[in-house]
């Protein structure tokens, strides 16, 4: 027998090279920020790519997103990559580009931790997976946090004195701009408010109303989405049409998650009265509230006021547009029904001003049934979640009230799939009835 000795490099798997990405952001979309984060994205590909034993992996970049928040896409498309094992090691310009929410930063870094996915922080010369990283980090991130608080309580400050002195923080609105401090009318945009007003007056509905100016042409002057129910009531409850200013009717929740709240009387308002130029006469103003209100009441007469009917009224999202869902019964070209929901831009608008799909009901209950261990939706969806959110076809974000979030995929089921046999028979009978109906009215019968 012979035994011959090998040498170890030729027996030994060649080395896997490690997989190597960057993460760069800004939170302004300010010229001078653009230009930073492309020298920072081109810095980092060209470092990488010199790097022998790296693998590019890409480069993920957010524009104009704030780090104290948890929606920004490239982040978690990020994430996503590094569960799917496509990444080793991040690279990043400093813990603050990553986050500045300590809860985020280090629950993000924990669960890296746990994929034995490294992130080196370049400005603080910091690897996470480093004996002190997750110690120092902690520090670092708190005396970040503790910043972007400072700085939310001065913009507070500055805010509240504003107000106290009769002063608006709000520099654009449909009729308006702020001039020197002073709201100033703008005379082809006031028309447009005397003629949504009148056309309120004079019995049309907000959506129809949203409609005629979206079939004019007429764009808002605050937002890019069109027209809609919402902007229309945005104008017709609006008392600084009629010349006066209620301040402080909305507040910032938190510094973390800067949502703005509708003030109940948690915060002072202030009434600044014949604070400017009125564009609507005060008796008109008071006339549409009146309408408003009559509107709403005979609606719940009606039994038509259907808002939280169901338990997913008010919390779905849509990805695209940032509208709710609503709820409908469809056919979608087959003979029986089902209950499906769809974002309310699309429904009302059509796809050519959002491109987002219908979600049927069914797989929403199971998805949610499964995410929240509750049959009882009525009861769990109100109670533990602050939203889902339709990110694109086939993919729902759960956002629970915690902050904690959950992604679910599935694929929508083909229309092969689900036909059973009773709905071909009654496909059959249906074509059998509409062809008999054709033959009546032709005369052939």
């Amino acid at each position: 027998m012979r035994i011959e000795k090998l040498d170890s490099q030729t027996v030994s798997p060649q080395r896997r090279k490690k997989r190597v990405a960057a993460y760069v952001r800004v939170s302004t979309e300010k010229e001078m920020a653009l230009n930073s984060l492309e020298n920072q994205a081109e810095a980092y590909t060209a470092q990488i790519k010199a790097a022998p034993d790296w693998e590019f992996a890409g480069i993920y970049e957010d524009r104009g997103i704030s780090g104290t928040k948890e929606m920004r896409p490239a982040f978690q498309q990020m994430l996503a990559d590094c569960r799917a094992g496509k990444i080793d090691l991040i690279l990043t310009k400093a813990f603050t580009r990553f986050a500045r929410n300590t809860v985020v930063l280090l629950s993000t870094l924990r669960e890296l931790k746990a994929l034995g996915i490294d992130v080196y922080f370049e400005k603080d010369n910091i690897h996470s997976l480093s004996e002190n990283g997750e110690f120092l980090i902690t520090l670092l991130a708190a005396y970040a946090q503790a910043e972007s608080y400072s700085a939310s309580e001065n913009q507070k400050w500055r805010i509240k004195k504003a107000f106290e002195e009769g002063r608006t923080t709000l520099g654009k609105m449909m009729g308006y701009r702020l001039k020197d401090g002073v709201l100033t009318v703008v005379p082809k945009e006031a028309e447009i408010v005397r003629q949504i007003f009148g056309d309120y007056l004079s019995g049309m509905g907000e959506n129809a109303i949203a409609k005629k100016l979206i079939r004019m042409g007429i764009a808002p002057a605050r937002s890019q989405r069109p027209w809609n129910r919402t902007s229309i009531r945005y104008i017709l409850t609006n008392e600084k049409y009629c010349g006066n200013m209620l301040l402080q009717k909305t507040y910032i929740e938190n510094y973390i998650s800067k949502k703005p709240v509708r003030n109940h009387g948690e915060r002072t308002r202030y009434l600044v009265e014949n604070s400017h130029e009125a564009i609507i006469p005060k008796a008109i103003f008071d006339a549409a509230q009146a309408e408003r209100q009559k509107r709403r009441e005979k609606m719940n007469a009606d039994g038509r006021q259907w808002s939280r009917r169901y338990p997913f009224s008010g919390i779905i999202e849509c990805g695209e547009c940032g509208m709710h869902y609503r709820r409908r019964t469809v056919r979608s070209g087959t003979p029986y029904e089902q209950s499906v929901w769809i974002c309310r831009t699309f429904d009302t608008y059509g796809k050519g001003f959002c491109h987002s799909r219908q979600l049927p009901e069914d797989i929403l209950i199971a998805k949610t049934a499964k995410v929240l261990g509750s049959d009882d939706l009525e009861a769990a969806v109100p109670s533990m979640l602050s939203a889902i959110r339709v990110a694109e076809a086939g993919h729902l974000v759960y956002v629970f009230r915690d902050g904690s979030r959950q992604d679910v995929f599935w694929e929508y089921p083909s229309r092969k799939e689900s036909w059973t046999e009773e709905k071909r028979q009654k496909a059959r009978e249906l074509a059998l009835e509409r062809n008999r109906l054709r033959k009546e009215g032709n005369g052939d019968a």
